[in-house]
């Protein structure tokens, strides 16, 4: 590894404009112009990379290629070890795919040395390059994902269903929720360098981040009785791109349901939907893993399309 370099080489950029355009979390909509998407989320994201807080721009070894490395402060304070976001990889077309497994090696040894990590990529199912590069590496595949959509425009079925906002004071109650309603199959429950206890932990952390707005825009609970509510779904809104007119999103970020709300998925997402319609939002997204057969279901129910697939890879010191 040669080591932090200036900035993004902007051939290289250019060279990978159709795997960063699959960066995008709408690139999926034919209706939206593809320039803005690559602008923010994409090639314009790569070329600026190097700029933000924790970003490093890191050389490969035996090609001109470059990795994009992202360094989480938040995770690396909860978790206690330097924790890493490999943006992508910057190479030409015509690299050899040994070359790229030696350099993905080489990047793991790189981050050894400077001490204890965990490393993690989300790289597009179409971006077969980045992927058998980082698994020829040594980097192993810890979760599916599947992005659904559906139209804001397209009325729900059924009546609506009576949810509320939750109150802060429901914080705690909804990190207990999220924490006993585990998925063994999302990215933290997968990976066994977090353990069921730190994964669970997380999620409570997240859920009640959540609810007192550090991270979600709203939080859906029924308002059906006085009791607790054992269900709840966290909402990020996401504005308009000013040059893409029919941009905008509501993304579901968090969801759990307890036994004392079976059935309540469906309706939140409905609700969800309702919502971001009355937000003037055009589209719902919502992400799963592809073993997830419940949100699939509701999806089915409620009209949602399958918009894009993503692998989530990682690898850690030892």
């Amino acid at each position: 590894m040669a080591g932090e370099v200036k900035g993004p080489n902007p051939a290289l950029v250019a060279a990978r404009a159709a795997a960063l355009a699959l960066h995008s979390p709408t690139h999926f909509l034919r209706e939206l112009p593809l320039p803005p998407q690559q602008e923010r989320y994409g090639t314009g994201a790569a070329l600026r990379f190097g700029a933000g807080p924790g970003e490093e721009v890191l050389a490969m070894t035996a090609t001109a290629g470059q990795w994009l490395l992202h360094h989480l402060p938040w995770d690396t304070e909860f978790f206690g070890t330097d924790t890493y976001r490999l943006f992508t990889g910057l190479f030409g077309a015509e690299t050899e795919r040994a070359v790229l497994h030696r350099e993905a090696e080489s990047l793991r040894a790189d981050l050894a040395r400077r001490g204890p990590y965990y490393a993690f990529a989300v790289v597009p199912a179409e971006d077969l390059a980045l992927l058998q590069a980082l698994s020829g590496g040594g980097w192993r595949l810890i979760e599916t994902r599947l992005t659904f959509y559906r139209s804001t425009a397209e009325s729900v079925p059924g009546p609506p269903a009576p949810v509320r906002r939750a109150r802060p004071d429901e914080a705690a109650h909804l990190g207990r929720v999220a924490a006993a309603a585990r998925n063994p199959y999302d990215r933290f429950h997968a990976d066994p360098w977090f353990g069921e206890a730190r994964a669970d932990a997380l999620l409570a952390r997240y859920a009640e981040a959540a609810v007192v707005g550090t991270y979600a825009d709203a939080v859906l609970v029924p308002a059906t009785g006085n009791g607790p509510v054992d269900a709840f779904l966290a909402i990020g809104d996401v504005a308009p791109l000013p040059d893409a007119p029919g941009s905008g999103t509501s993304r579901v970020l968090l969801t759990a349901v307890g036994p004392g709300h079976r059935g309540w998925h469906v309706k939140l997402v409905a609700e969800t939907v309702r919502r971001a319609a009355a937000l003037t939002l055009p589209h719902v997204l919502m992400t799963t893993q592809a073993t997830n057969h419940a949100v699939f279901r509701t999806c089915e129910k409620l009209g949602f399309r399958l918009g894009s697939v993503a692998h989530v890879l990682a690898c850690h010191s030892a």
